[in-house]
Order: C-alpha cells, then sequence, then structure tokens
C-alpha cells in the first residue's frame, strides 16, 4: 500500500510540475545587492485546482528575463549548470527528467512516467534542486571604509613616513559572475528563498570581510599612489582622482587578496571623504605650503625686482647691500647671498658720481619703504642727505 501511495504521489507531482513557467528577478532587490533569485511569476495561472507542483524545480521550456546590468546563472544541487551574460528573453532547456514537461514537446511517456519512477526512488518528492540567480553586473555603490586610528606610508614628495586617519567610499564591480558565486558567495544565499546578497547588510559576512581587506589595503595604497610619477607625486591630488586613487587600491587588493582572479571583483572608483593628518604630517605640509608658494617663477621674479630696486635705489650710498636685505628673511636672504656667490668675480670700477634726478631717488627710496625693504627713520635719513646735499 505504502508503494502505491508513493508512486501516486509522485506521479501527482509529475502532471503538476508539466506546466511551465515564467521566470524574472524578485521585486525587493537594491542597488547595493549582488546576488538574488530569479522568481516564478503566473504560476498555476489558468491550471485551476493544480497547486501541488514541486517547489525548486525549473520546468523544461519554462522563460527566463534577464535584464540589462544582470548575468543569470542556474544551479543544479548546488552546481552551475547554465550561464546567461546578455540582456534579454530565454527558454530555460534540460535534459534532467524533473523538469520534463509534455507541453514542451518531450512526450506524455517522456515526461510523466520516467519522471514518476525517478521520484518514486525518492519518495515522491523531485531527486534535484534547480534555481536560477541574478548576478548584478552595475558599479555596486556606497561601499564604505573608514579608520579608526592613523595609518602610516612612505610618502615620496615628503620624504618621509606620514600619518592619517581616513573615510571614505568606493563603488565595486563583478567581472566574473562565475569566479564570485563559486569561489566567495556563501553557500546560504544560493538556496532557494535565499536572502538577498546585498553589501549594505550589516549581518552580511562577506561584506565585512571585503571591508576589513580594504582597511587593510589603505596604507599601500596611499604609498603606491604618492609614490608613482604619473599621479604627480601628490597625496593632495588623491581627493580629487576617484579613478586614479581607486586603481591604486584596486591594484593593492588584488596582490594580497587576489579580488580580481579570484573572486571576480574590481574596485571602480574611490571617493575620499576625509583625510585628518596627525601633527607631525600637518606641520610638514604646512612648510611645504609656504616652500611652494616662494618657489617657481613667481617666487624667483619676486626676489629679483626686490633686490634690483634696493640696490639701484641706495648703492652710490655704499649701504645698498644692507638695505637690499633689509625686510628679508633669512632663507631669502641666504638663497640671494648664495646666488650672488655662485657669478664670477669682476675687476672693481671706481665709483662714478650720481647723476641720477633727486626727485626720483626720493620717488625710489619712498617705494623701498612701501615694500618693508626700508623702515620710515632709515628714509628719513636717506632723505635729509639728499635735500642737504641740494643746499635745502
Amino acid at each position: 500500500m505504502g508503494f502505491i501511495r508513493a508512486f501516486a504521489g509522485a506521479l501527482g507531482g509529475t502532471f503538476a510540475d508539466q506546466w511551465k513557467d515564467f521566470l524574472q528577478p524578485r521585486a525587493d532587490i537594491t542597488a547595493t545587492s549582488a546576488v538574488f533569485e530569479a522568481v516564478a511569476v503566473g504560476t498555476n495561472a489558468g491550471r485551476g485546482a493544480n497547486t501541488r507542483g514541486s517547489q525548486n524545480i525549473i520546468t523544461n521550456g519554462s522563460k527566463i528575463v534577464v535584464p540589462e546590468g544582470t548575468a543569470l546563472i542556474t544551479l543544479e544541487n548546488g552546481a552551475i549548470t547554465g550561464f546567461i551574460a546578455e540582456p534579454g528573453g530565454f527558454i530555460y532547456t534540460s535534459d534532467d527528467p524533473n523538469s520534463r514537461s509534455m507541453f514542451s514537446g518531450d512526450g506524455i511517456l517522456a515526461s510523466t512516467l520516467s519522471t514518476s519512477w525517478e521520484r518514486f526512488k525518492f519518495g515522491g518528492r523531485p531527486g534535484a534542486q534547480q534555481v536560477a540567480f541574478y548576478i548584478n553586473l552595475r558599479e555596486i555603490p556606497n561601499n564604505r571604509f573608514g579608520t579608526q586610528a592613523e595609518i602610516y606610508w612612505d610618502d615620496a614628495f615628503l620624504g618621509t613616513q606620514v600619518g592619517a586617519i581616513t573615510r571614505g567610499t568606493y563603488t565595486l564591480k563583478i567581472v566574473d559572475p562565475i569566479l564570485f558565486v563559486k569561489n566567495f558567495v556563501p553557500a546560504k544565499y544560493l538556496q532557494p528563498n535565499a536572502p538577498l546578497f546585498d553589501f549594505a547588510d550589516m549581518d552580511n559576512d562577506a561584506g565585512a570581510q571585503l571591508f576589513s581587506e580594504v582597511v587593510g589595503s589603505l596604507s599601500a595604497a596611499f604609498s603606491r599612489y604618492t609614490n608613482d610619477p604619473s599621479k604627480g607625486n601628490r597625496m593632495s591630488g588623491i581627493q580629487g582622482d576617484q579613478v586614479g586613487f581607486a586603481q591604486s587600491l584596486s591594484a593593492v587588493v588584488e596582490e594580497g587578496y587576489q579580488w580580481k582572479s579570484g573572486r571576480g571583483l574590481e574596485i571602480e572608483r574611490v571617493a575620499i571623504k576625509a583625510i585628518e593628518y596627525d601633527a607631525d604630517t600637518r606641520a610638514l605640509l604646512s612648510d611645504v605650503k609656504k616652500a611652494d608658494a616662494l618657489s617657481g617663477n613667481r617666487g624667483n621674479s619676486f626676489m629679483q625686482q626686490s633686490v634690483a630696486r634696493g640696490m639701484q635705489a641706495a648703492g652710490e650710498t655704499g649701504g645698498g647691500a644692507n638695505m637690499a636685505f633689509m625686510g628679508m628673511g633669512a632663507n631669502a636672504a641666504g638663497g640671494m647671498m648664495s646666488g650672488l656667490q655662485q657669478q664670477p668675480v669682476q675687476q672693481a670700477q671706481p665709483a662714478q658720481p650720481a647723476q641720477d634726478d633727486p626727485i626720483e631717488k626720493l620717488k625710489q627710496l619712498k617705494g623701498l619703504v612701501d615694500q618693508g625693504i626700508l623702515s620710515q627713520e632709515e628714509f628719513d635719513a636717506a632723505k635729509a642727505r639728499i635735500l642737504g646735499g641740494l643746499g635745502l
């Protein structure tokens, strides 16, 4: 009696599974979802009382929709049996007895009797589990990272080790769905009625692992970026170079954790929201900023004009050198002296009597006062000498 009941149960389930289904993505997916199940829609439509079809069986001839930006894989008993990487509508075909349907041209003997025998051996239930899942091929945004303490790296431009606390986000892309599913996605996300594999889910241990690996790679990524001549060797460029720093970070996580070659994952863009340098690094950057302001063509032009005006205005008094250095910082004066020492020594020439207009001299000296090169007292003394020479 038990044998007949088991056969009858298997036969009833077989007839129910003859109806073809229409599969599409579930409705609750998010932008940060990476893996989500394909669900049957319209199941039992027009079937009347035929509601006892087996779960987790994809009927031969079922239609499957693959939207833009996704791939689809089918699994049977945990093994990948099919893969679609282009958008469109597809018809599922299978030689597995559990999937056969007399409505797909398999014939009633092939689709019911042989399938019933297969199910009879498993107590009237299908001897296979067939499921389909979509893989998100778009950039997956808003993957956060941040450090609680300073991280340190060697900076080529500054020529020393620097440290900072940083935080930001990166976008992630699945570039090899098969590697991603086989080597990284936990089994619980590949079962019937599985939860969404969502990188934003705080309970997603796989996502938490990626977070830890990115944080552990930041120091090496900063070092790679600031030591790359093609990036300008400037730490200040990172916050405005989302793609450039992403390449550095992606290379580091590949070297350390084989994201691309072992998991099919790649970092596309990085947005650094904040970099908070430690006290020593802030002081060093302040010095660099000041040096930058006095370097290059702008600093050289300012120095040359100041020295030339000072020497021209007071050269005949014998105090031109002293006046030229008045108001200059030690670094600026030292730089100018270094430049003067490198000039070839020339034969001293006898002083020529001054022929300049006294009024023009006074204007030039007043200009030096305005620039801070001469003090007001020095200007008044020089003015007295000039006017005294005129008998005024």
